[in-house]
């Protein structure tokens, strides 16, 4: 019981960024407790109770008449282990830089749209190339990879001089990461994993079409409107009816607008540090304070 109100106020309190990570990890769950149970039992006729088949995307368009929704769940469904993992650690390290800059309620129209994509490119690649035409009626993709990518390279075409510091080899900017990721996936569509590199540069071009219109000083897909905050109200209660008064017309207009200047002054001085230094290079307080003003954008 302990456990279930930490894990309510927990979610509670999560940002779009972190919802994202707790679904995909909640789904890899559940889908397999499900393949354990249905192992177990020996199930017969175990595909009409294996939850993949109703959540994965299907390349052939016959079949997706029938699972429309997959569109949406492919993107936060993993079987494997080492799948959700590499997806989960690339979309924590660059999702944390999206929050800081762009912030987080921005973060879920781009991981929708940029796996929207990523379906869009894998199903018209499928129906359009002769290469896919023996495997097309049961080929199906599933994972976070085209939606992370659109996360990837959205944040380094955004800062793309902006360096992170890599294993082995040390500084390298972040244009240079996600060019390298978009010509290994397109280099890659001859092997073995064809559709899911397909997706993989869906994702990327919603990334970069994302990030140039951002720059620009636009926000297109701003209608997308974030589908966690239904769900984060559900879990507020309905404030009681009790007589208020304004505190703020309490506080002396000098002591607000130094409060307010003191605190962008602290904003400046980080993303100065950034620009000068790159993000690793901010201590834990300093990244408590860009990810904290974050949460309000």
């Amino acid at each position: 019981m302990d456990f279930l109100k930490i894990a309510k106020n927990k979610l509670k309190q999560a940002n779009s960024f972190e919802k994202i990570l707790y679904l995909n990890i909640a789904v890899y769950v559940i889908v397999n407790i499900f393949k354990v149970v249905i192992f177990l039992i020996q199930v017969r006729d175990a595909g009409l109770y294996y939850p993949v088949n109703y959540l994965a995307l299907p390349a052939s368009l016959h079949n997706l008449k029938y699972i429309p929704w997959t569109v949406i769940t492919y993107m936060f469904l993993h079987e494997d282990f080492l799948h959700i993992l590499f997806n989960m650690l690339w979309f924590y390290w660059f999702g944390k830089m999206f929050v800081a800059y762009i912030g987080a309620k921005k973060l879920t129209a781009v991981y929708l749209l940029g796996g929207i994509f990523g379906a869009i490119f894998y199903i018209t690649a499928f129906n359009l190339f002769p290469a896919f035409a023996k495997e097309i009626e049961i080929s199906k993709a599933l994972g976070a990879s085209a939606a992370v990518i659109a996360v990837v390279v959205a944040i380094s075409f955004y800062i793309p001089n902006n360096k992170v510091n890599l294993m082995f080899i040390g500084e390298v900017k972040l244009k240079y990461i996600a060019l390298f990721t978009i010509v290994i996936d397109f280099l890659s569509v001859a092997g073995e994993n064809s559709g899911g590199h397909i997706a993989h540069l869906g994702g990327a071009f919603f990334g970069f079409l994302y990030a140039v219109q951002l720059k620009k000083g636009m926000n297109i897909f701003g209608w997308i409107k974030n589908p966690f905050s239904k769900f984060e109200v559900s879990f507020k209660q309905k404030p009681k009816m009790k007589a208020t008064y304004n505190k703020a017309k309490e506080m002396d207009d000098r002591d607000y607008n130094y409060e307010k200047a003191k605190q962008q002054k602290e904003i400046d001085v980080v993303l100065d540090k950034i620009a000068k230094s790159g993000y690793d290079s901010l201590s834990k307080k300093e990244k408590e304070i860009l990810f904290n003003t974050s949460k309000k954008n």
